[in-house]
């Protein structure tokens, strides 16, 4: 298997803010009146575009409510943004893919200036070639975001492997025609990663940087 591009989810896969975004979306529930949603409600959401994950943690938001939900969500958001570290052993496995002559992207449900914010305050812009955002077209699992990845370095998706934590990252690589690895570490349990197509579920960054590096020789 040779996969000479690799496309990495952020949130939960390289970034360890799982936590965060779970206690900014119950915060912001709470601030606008609504039930909090439960850790795994709130887990479920993470890596989809902000509409439609706050739609579907809280059922019963209204229309009028939706600017408040927002704010108060980025509020809580930016609140804990400095307890976000990547999770251990990512930076070295991006050093040795980009030796290795991967083309290296990121696919995010995050938005382009919280992207930026984030490549920016962790030290990894240097390693992408490029990256798609939720707010640059379709949001996963629409396949608009690998296409895009696909048109901007010129690889095809039988060259490609998506890396995420949740279904809607391995959803995504279905729908454009790649292969998915889904790692564990991140928001999604094992037991829902498993009902969506995968070349392997991997329990630890270790263990993904010894998966990847063969398949790119």
């Amino acid at each position: 298997m040779k996969y000479p591009l690799v496309v990495f989810d952020w949130d939960g896969t390289l970034a360890d803010s799982t936590a965060v975004i779970k206690r900014a979306l119950q915060r912001a529930a709470e601030d606008c009146g609504y039930p909090v949603p439960t850790d795994a409600q709130a887990a479920y959401i993470i890596g989809m575009a902000l509409k439609p994950a706050l739609e579907h943690a809280i059922p019963t938001l209204r229309e009028e409510d939706w600017p408040r939900l927002v704010e108060r969500y980025r509020v809580h958001f930016l609140a804990g943004e400095n307890e976000i570290v990547l999770f251990d052993g990512v930076r070295e496995m991006l050093s040795a893919l980009h030796l290795s002559g991967a083309t290296l992207a990121v696919a995010t449900g995050k938005s382009r200036r919280g992207l930026d914010r984030a490549f920016d305050t962790l030290g990894l812009r240097e390693f992408f070639t490029t990256s798609r955002c939720a707010d640059e077209g379709f949001a996963k699992p629409h396949p608009g975001m690998l296409n895009a990845i696909y048109d901007f370095t010129g690889h095809l998706p039988s060259e490609s492997v998506m890396i995420g934590d949740t279904t809607h990252d391995l959803q995504l690589a279905a729908n454009a025609g790649c292969a998915a690895i889904g790692v564990t570490y991140g928001a999604h349990h094992p037991e829902l990663l498993q009902t969506a197509p995968s070349l392997a579920l991997i329990d630890s960054v270790a263990a993904l940087r010894r998966f990847l590096l063969p398949s790119l020789n």
